[in-house]
């Protein structure tokens, strides 16, 4: 409950600024872990995001919790024993597209962008520069990106026992369809 709670209260600061504003509270996290020994795929459905299009602010809340794996096993290794989700029930960003006047907002199409922000997992934040793409369309946005973490980047243990089950570098999949928000 305090985690909705601190959602609602993060995304509403960040909307009553001026500007013209996209929300989505549906977004996608994936990420994927391929090793010779094991392949490791869990999906988040419930990711909040913000896009100021006039200033190229952009924030994303992941509830660690919300991640679905195909084993249940895993999904509990995950939260008490990797992610410690009790401890950090969320990731955030927070950052800036930063060719922001590259996209045209005001035409169809797909616009290829750079973001430069503060990612936190597991309670560490490290500045990440990701590419992505924002596809601008009838009455909202999408935007997607791909890009690799390493887990002890982030303080994220990974036990010798398990170490060669899970890949160095994670990749991140992300996709967000955005609707304007009535101001």
């Amino acid at each position: 409950m305090k985690s909705i709670v601190s959602l609602t209260v993060f995304l509403f600061l960040f909307l009553t600024a001026n500007g013209q504003k996209f929300m989505t509270r549906n977004g996608f996290i994936g990420f994927n872990s391929h090793t010779a020994m094991e392949d490791i795929k869990a999906d988040n459905n419930q990711v909040a995001s913000v896009i100021d299009i006039t200033t190229g602010e952009i924030v994303f809340q992941a509830l660690i919790k919300s991640f679905r794996f195909e084993k249940a096993l895993m999904e509990e290794h995950f939260n008490e024993n990797y992610m410690e989700s009790e401890k950090f029930p969320k990731s955030t960003f927070k950052g800036k597209i930063q060719n922001l006047a590259a996209v045209d907002f005001s035409k169809s199409g797909k616009y290829d962008v750079v973001v430069e922000g503060d990612l936190t997992i597991h309670g560490v934040t490290n500045k990440v520069t990701v590419n992505g793409n924002i596809e601008v369309i009838t009455g909202g946005l999408t935007a997607n990106s791909k890009f690799n973490i390493v887990p002890e980047d982030y303080k994220i243990e990974i036990p010798g026992v398990v170490r060669d089950n899970i890949a160095r570098n994670l990749e991140i999949t992300i996709t967000a369809k955005y609707a304007p928000v009535a101001n």
